[in-house]
């Protein structure tokens, strides 16, 4: 049976699945990362934050609506871990 690990935020703040309105998201369901792939941003006041795989593996869910409000510790993406 497949191991699997939540990403969560380090930080309260918005989280966002794209860099811009116009980019294309970080990642998709579905998609593989690497460790250190970058899977969305957290924004603080004009900061924004990398939120990356801590492991190789597959996207199963985002936990999180894009341009949703998050707080530390929420819950963002599930992922199938290689």
């Amino acid at each position: 049976m497949a191991e699997k690990t939540i990403i969560t935020s380090p930080m309260p703040g918005v989280f966002y699945r794209k860099s811009d309105p116009e980019e294309p998201p970080y990642a998709e369901e579905g998609d593989s990362v690497e460790a250190g792939d970058v899977v969305g941003l957290v924004g603080v006041m004009k900061n924004f934050h990398d939120i990356k795989a801590d492991e190789a593996g597959t996207v199963l869910k985002f936990l999180a609506e894009n341009e949703a409000e998050v707080d530390a510790g929420d819950e963002l993406v599930e992922l199938e871990v290689d």
